[in-house]
C-alpha cells in the first residue's frame, strides 16, 4: 500500500513535504507525538517521524553554518573591496580566507540540499493525519457501517453479472481480450447505450447539484502526476506514455488532473467552495489485483468514471461538512437508481495515504451475493495542495503559517462497474429492466432481452441429485409482447388526444392569453365540441348491440393468487416475470398492498397449479384466491379525482392496465 524505503525514481520526489515541518517541531508550537499516533493508527512505521525530526535538525545545524559562512565570506569580500578601491594588492590571508569560506559554503550547500531531500522524502512517506473518528484497525471486517438503504435480498435462481452481460449481449469480452488483452472488452449494443446512459445521468445528476462539468485530459505530465499520485501507484496502477517532451501517465481517475487544475493558484475564501463533476475515461494496471475479479467487466483496465472534486477553505469544520454532502450525493444517486447499499467508515489501516477519513459506499450485488464497492469518499485535507502550493486566503496567517485549501474527492460512478449491479438488481428470467431514470437516455428502451441463453448448471457431484435447469430464457416473440401489451395500450391512448392537446398549448405558447388555463379549457372544449358535431347525433343511432358471444370461442379465464412474502417491487417483478413465462397468460397485475397477482388468460391459459408452480420456481409460496365480480373491485370513492385517494397506479389497476 505505500512505499517504504528508497524511492524507486528519485525523479518523482517533488522537493515539498505533504504535512507541514511545523507539526515536527515541539518548540515552534509542534505535536510530534500527534504524528506519531496517526501513524500508529494507520499501522505505519512510526520511526518516520524521528526520521523527520532528525534530517531537519540536521538541516537547520547546516543552515546556521551556512549563514555564518556566508557572513564570513561577506566580511572578507568586504575588505577586499577597500583594497581594490585604494588600488592596493590585498593581503594573502585575506584572500584565502575568502576562497577557505567560498570553499566551506559549497560543501555546507550540497549537504544543505542533501537534508532537505531527505526530510522531504520522508515526510512524504508519512500519511495524513488521521481523526479520532476514524475506527482504528487494520482489518477491513471492522469497518463501521453508519447507513444502509434497501435490504440484501436474493432469489436462488438469479445469476451474477458475469452470465448476465453475455446473455443481454452488453459485451463481447471473448473478443476484447483478443484485441486488448486481458480484461479487454468490447461494449456492444444496449451495453453502449446502458452505459452512456449511466454517463448522461451522472453528469446532469451532479450539474443540478451545483457542480461544474470538467471532461479532463488522459495523460497528465511526470512533473505534476508526480505531486498528486503515491508512489506506489506508479509501479501498480499508471500506464507510462512516451514521446512527449516529458514523459506522461495515463490517468487513473479524473481526480488527479482536477487535483492538479489549480496547482500554483492562491484563492480566497470567498472563491470556495469550489466544486467540479469531472468525467473522463481511466486506465490503471491493476498490478496489485491479479486473479481478483477476472471475470466480466467488473474490474478492467479501462473504464468511464464521473468523480466529485471539491476544494474548500481550511477554517472550521467545513471540509468535514463538505464531505458528508458528498457522500449523500452518492447515495441519492444509487437510491434513485433503486439500488441497495450501506456505507462504511473505512478503518485506519485501509486508508491510502492522502486520505485523512474514507466512506465507501457498498451496493448490493444479489447474484453474486455480495456487496462490492462503488464509491470512495475521502477528505485529504491539505495534504494534496500542500505539495501543488495551492494556497488560500491572506499571504500568511497572524502567527506566520501558510494556509492551503482542503480538497475532497467522492467517486459517483464508474460505470463498468455499476452496469454490474444495475442488471444484477434488475435482472427477470427473460432479460434486463432498464431503471426508470435511465429510460430517457436510452431513447425510451425500458427492457432489454436475452439474446442468448444461459450456462447449463454444473454436473451434480456423485450422489446429488441434477439441479433444475435455470429459468432464464431468450423470449419468444409472443412473450416479448404480452410484455409490452399494457404499455402500448397505454401509448395508444395517449396518442389519441395528445396530438389535440399539443396543438392547444402551441396555441396557448403563441397567443399569451392572460388567464391561460380559461383559455386552454375553451379550446379544449371547442376541439371535443368539433369532434363530437362530426359523429352522427346520438338520438339518430340506434344503441349498438352487445357482440355476440361464440359459443364455440374457448373463455378467457381470470385468476387470482394470493403470495406470501410478496415484499417489494422487485418481487413483484420477479414473479411477474416468472408468470408471463407461462403460456398463453394475456395479463399479469401485481398488487404490493394487497401480496396478490391478477391474471387473465387466453385459450390454453394454464392451470392455477402451473401458475403456482412458476411462482414456487422463483422461492415464493402462492395459492389460489377466486374473486367474485370479474378482475376488478374498486370502490367508487376511490377514484374519484375530485377528491378521492387513489393514486394513478390504481386508476391503472382499475382499468386493466
Amino acid at each position: 500500500r505505500r512505499a517504504i524505503g528508497p524511492s524507486p525514481d528519485s525523479s518523482l520526489d517533488c522537493g515539498c513535504e505533504m504535512l507541514d515541518i511545523i507539526l515536527f517541531r515541539a518548540e515552534q508550537g509542534g505535536n510530534p507525538d500527534l504524528v506519531r499516533e496517526s501513524q500508529r493508527r494507520r499501522y505505519a512505521d512510526v520511526g518516520l517521524v524521528d526520521k523527520v525530526i532528525e534530517y531537519d535538525q540536521d538541516w537547520r545545524k547546516t543552515r546556521f553554518a551556512l549563514d555564518a559562512a556566508l557572513t564570513q565570506r561577506g566580511k572578507a569580500q568586504k575588505e577586499i573591496g577597500g583594497y581594490m578601491k585604494k588600488q592596493e594588492t590585498p593581503p594573502p590571508e585575506l584572500l584565502e580566507q575568502k576562497q577557505a569560506a567560498e570553499e566551506q559554503i559549497a560543501e555546507l550547500q550540497a549537504k544543505e540540499k542533501e537534508f532537505i531531500s531527505l526530510r522531504d522524502f520522508t515526510i512524504g512517506k508519512i500519511g495524513n493525519l488521521v481523526p479520532d473518528d476514524v475506527p482504528v484497525s487494520d482489518d477491513e471486517a471492522n469497518n463501521l457501517r453508519v447507513d444502509q438503504y434497501g435490504e440484501f435480498k436474493r432469489k436462488d435462481w438469479m445469476l451474477s453479472h458475469y452470465d448476465l452481460v453475455g446473455m443481454a449481449g452488453l459485451a463481447n469480452l471473448e473478443r476484447g481480450s483478443q484485441v486488448a488483452g486481458s480484461r479487454g472488452y468490447f461494449l456492444t449494443g444496449m451495453g453502449v447505450m446502458l452505459n452512456q446512459a449511466l454517463i448522461s445521468y451522472a453528469m446532469q445528476f451532479l450539474s443540478s447539484r451545483g457542480s461544474t462539468l470538467l471532461q479532463t485530459p488522459f495523460v497528465m505530465n511526470k512533473s505534476l502526476m508526480s505531486k498528486v499520485a503515491q508512489l506506489g501507484d506508479f509501479d501498480e496502477q499508471l500506464y507510462k506514455v512516451t514521446g512527449a517532451s516529458e514523459d506522461q501517465y495515463l490517468i487513473a481517475t479524473s481526480e488527479q488532473p482536477i487535483c492538479a487544475y489549480h496547482h500554483g493558484e492562491w484563492l480566497a475564501g470567498s472563491q470556495l467552495p469550489i466544486r467540479y463533476a469531472g468525467y473522463s475515461t481511466c486506465f490503471r494496471k491493476e498490478a496489485g489485483s491479479h486473479g481478483r475479479d477476472q471475470l466480466g467487466i467488473f474490474r478492467v483496465h479501462q473504464f468511464e468514471k464521473i468523480e466529485q472534486f471539491v476544494l474548500t477553505s481550511p477554517e472550521g469544520d467545513e471540509s468535514w461538512a463538505e464531505q458528508e454532502r458528498m457522500i449523500n450525493n452518492s447515495k441519492d444517486f444509487y437510491k434513485s437508481l433503486g439500488i441497495p447499499f450501506h456505507v462504511v467508515n473505512i478503518v485506519s489501516g485501509e486508508l491510502n495515504d492522502a486520505a485523512a477519513k474514507k466512506y465507501d459506499l457498498e451496493a448490493w450485488f444479489p447474484g453474486s451475493n455480495a456487496l462490492r464497492e462503488l464509491v470512495s469518499c475521502s477528505n485529504c485535507t491539505d495534504y494534496q495542495a500542500r505539495r501543488l502550493e495551492v494556497r488560500y486566503g491572506q499571504s500568511k496567517t497572524d502567527d506566520g503559517k501558510k494556509l492551503y485549501c482542503h480538497m475532497l474527492n467522492s467517486t459517483l460512478i464508474a460505470t463498468e462497474r455499476a452496469m454490474c449491479c444495475v442488471i444484477e438488481n434488475y435482472q427477470t428470467p427473460i432479460g434486463i429492466k432498464v431503471p426508470e431514470v435511465l429510460q430517457e437516455f436510452m431513447g425510451g428502451v425500458d427492457f432489454i432481452p436475452f439474446v442468448n441463453p444461459p450456462p447449463p448448471p454444473p454436473k451434480p457431484k456423485k450422489g446429488e441429485a441434477p439441479k433444475p435447469p435455470p429459468v432464464q430464457h431468450v423470449p419468444t416473440e409472443a412473450e416479448l409482447a404480452e410484455m409490452r401489451s399494457p404499455r402500448a395500450a397505454l401509448q395508444a391512448y395517449m396518442d389519441s388526444f395528445t396530438p389535440d392537446l399539443n396543438a392547444a398549448l402551441n396555441t396557448i405558447a403563441r397567443d399569451r392569453p392572460e388567464k391561460p388555463l380559461e383559455a386552454l379549457a375553451k379550446l379544449l372544449a371547442s376541439t371535443a365540441a368539433a369532434g363530437s358535431a362530426e359523429a352522427p347525433p346520438a338520438a339518430d343511432v340506434a344503441p349498438a348491440a352487445p357482440p355476440k358471444k361464440d359459443k364455440d370461442a374457448p373463455p378467457t379465464t381470470d385468476t387470482a393468487l394470493e403470495i406470501e412474502g410478496l415484499e417489494t417491487q422487485a418481487d413483484a417483478d420477479t414473479i411477474e416475470a416468472a408468470i408471463q413465462s407461462l403460456q398463453g397468460i394475456i395479463s399479469v397485475t401485481i398488487n404490493l398492498e394487497k401480496k396478490s397477482a391478477k391474471m387473465v388468460g387466453s385459450p390454453g391459459f394454464p392451470t392455477a397449479d402451473q401458475m403456482i408452480e412458476a411462482v414456487a420456481t422463483v422461492g415464493f409460496k402462492a395459492t389460489e384466491k377466486r374473486l367474485a365480480g370479474g378482475m376488478f373491485k374498486f370502490d367508487p370513492d376511490e377514484v374519484d379525482v375530485n377528491g378521492g385517494s387513489a393514486t394513478a397506479d390504481d386508476l391503472m389497476e382499475a382499468f386493466g392496465f
